[in-house]
């Protein structure tokens, strides 16, 4: 069973869309039978916090918060220097020994390093602060493309909006794709983009570091899924051989061509069958694979349930949600079929 307790650390001019964006995703939504999160924000010294837009946050719980959670979220901030005190970086590491996930994004991200949590591993930040961040923490292997780096225990993200991926791709690891799919459908936002998909905005590389080029190959690779695509037809799409474009893939998004193709296309597929009613040999040919009997096998591996069961059980969530807005007040009908699907192959 994943994590219930989520613990958000609020540091000097907190971020405002952070604090609102952890709020938003582990808010409570038992009545839809999703995990009942208990949410708490915790500083340094309780009591009154300014946030970044010069709003005042009263947060009445303080450090001894952090190791009791089963989540740690470092929210950014605008304060430099972006140090943790002894107390605060006490905290988290004492979190993380106790077996909790941490995650952080921005700024957040280098509370976490400035504790030596993130040494020798993956980590991303903000791109207008990968630079500076390298340079502050040479122990850590800093990757300026993705919106989010999974570390396992330990997950860091870029700014701004990205947070809300992270957040989605954790709840989507933890407890399922239905729960973190239903909660996105709430916040009408995407249900889940790729952690080696690159921040949009453009961000200082050198001439030759060949990142863009990686990133047109993934958005490519993406859109044409339903092809049989190799390593040449991504190093070609990225202007490379194939040994460099493979080297320089794993160092922007830390895992190899065939493992990322072979994830989106499951990632594609848990899409169609959670918006659509095509049935699992057209679905299956969507994403790139020669039978029904095949996707059904690597999706077994992956979610522990065949298609058919893991599409029942979003159709559930998502007729939840829907009975709940719909309680709530008028809204426009959803453009989808509920339909539970006893007749799809399995």
């Amino acid at each position: 069973m994943g994590f219930r307790r989520v613990v958000a650390y609020a540091p000097k001019d907190v971020s405002t869309l952070g604090l609102a964006l952890v709020g938003e995703v582990f808010a409570d939504r038992s009545d839809l039978g999703l995990p009942a999160f208990d949410l708490e924000t915790a500083t340094e010294v309780p009591g009154p916090v300014r946030t970044d837009l010069g709003l005042t946050q009263h947060i009445e719980f303080g450090l001894d918060r952090l190791p009791e959670a089963g989540l740690v979220v470092l929210l950014p901030g605008n304060e430099r220097p972006l140090y943790p005190s002894p107390a605060v970086a006490a905290a988290i590491r004492a979190a993380h020994h106790r077996g909790a996930i941490i995650v952080a994004f921005c700024t957040g991200s280098y509370l976490l390093a400035a504790t030596g949590l993130l040494d020798g591993l993956r980590a991303t930040t903000h791109w207008s602060l990968t630079a500076d961040f390298a340079a502050r923490f040479p122990k850590v292997k800093v990757v300026p493309g993705p919106l989010y780096v999974d570390a396992g225990s330990l997950v860091t993200g870029a700014g701004g909006a990205s947070g809300l991926d992270m957040f989605l791709h954790v709840l989507r690891r933890e407890h399922g794709s239905p729960a973190a799919s239903a909660i996105a459908r709430e916040l009408v936002a995407s249900a889940h983009r790729l952690g080696g998909q690159a921040q949009y905005t453009p961000y200082p590389m050198q001439a030759d570091s060949g990142d863009d080029h990686i990133a047109k190959a993934i958005a490519w690779a993406g859109q044409n899924l339903h092809r049989s695509l190799s390593v040449d037809d991504l190093a070609v799409r990225a202007l490379m051989s194939s040994r460099t474009f493979a080297r320089r893939f794993k160092a922007v998004t830390g895992t190899t061509p065939h493992a990322w193709l072979l994830n989106r296309r499951l990632d594609r597929a848990e899409e169609l069958l959670e918006t659509t009613d095509l049935n699992i040999e057209k679905i299956a040919e969507r994403v790139g694979y020669r039978s029904a009997t095949v996707l059904r096998e690597q999706f077994v591996k992956r979610r522990g349930m065949p298609p058919r069961a893991y599409r029942n059980s979003a159709n559930r969530q998502f007729a939840m949600t829907n009975n709940r807005i719909h309680r709530n007040g008028p809204v426009v009908a959803a453009e989808r079929k509920i339909k539970l699907a006893p007749d799809l192959a399995t």
